[in-house]
């Protein structure tokens, strides 16, 4: 039972992290598993229905921006991670990690660099991710439409310069992020 697991969102200006855990089952495989960058959002979609379906276990963990602009993006990304790890249904007998760290869990754990492009089970775990936290930025733009969050998902584009130029930070943007933060502190 090996739990891949990866994150998305550790880059953008605002909304949380999330990582996503997932345990494949070899008897129902999931055809055309890719790192989720390398997929359009309708294959990232269209792919997460089917692991979420076919996989042993799934799940994910998050850490807010708060958490963020607390103890840093790293910090909240190993945060996240354990939770999804945590959260599992079943347990894995290993957890193998895309990057160059692993979180503190229970379980023998192993970072895989390149792993979500590498390994079908991180690739895996890197669209639950992905679509999840897109879903998660599509809603904060309805609390928050002046952003463009469903567009750029948080990223740093010219748009979202600009609307934070325009309009300030809102409560979902990571305050210690340097771009927040200059435009923060001209108000």
């Amino acid at each position: 039972m090996i739990a891949g697991v990866d994150e998305a969102g550790r880059g953008p200006l605002a909304g949380p992290v999330v990582a996503a855990a997932v345990i494949l089952d070899p008897e129902r495989r999931v055809k055309g598993l890719r790192d989720s960058k390398e997929l359009t959002p309708q294959a990232r979609e269209r792919l997460a229905v089917q692991i979420r379906a076919r996989a042993v276990a799934w799940a994910v963990g998050q850490s807010d921006v708060f958490e963020i602009d607390s103890i840093n993006i790293f910090q909240a990304t190993l945060l996240a991670m354990k939770r999804a790890i945590e959260e599992l249904s079943t347990p894995p007998d290993i957890v193998w990690i895309d990057g160059t760290h692993c979180p503190s869990v229970a379980y023998p754990s192993r970072a895989i660099v390149d792993g979500d492009r590498l390994v079908a089970v991180i690739a895996a775990a890197s669209i639950i991710a992905k679509t999840t936290r897109d879903a998660l930025l599509v809603e904060l733009d309805r609390s928050f439409p002046l952003y463009g969050f469903a567009r750029h998902k948080g990223y740093s584009t010219p748009e979202h310069l600009a609307a934070l130029a325009a309009h300030g930070p809102c409560v979902a943007h990571r305050r210690t992020f340097a771009p927040v933060m200059q435009i923060r502190f001209t108000f």
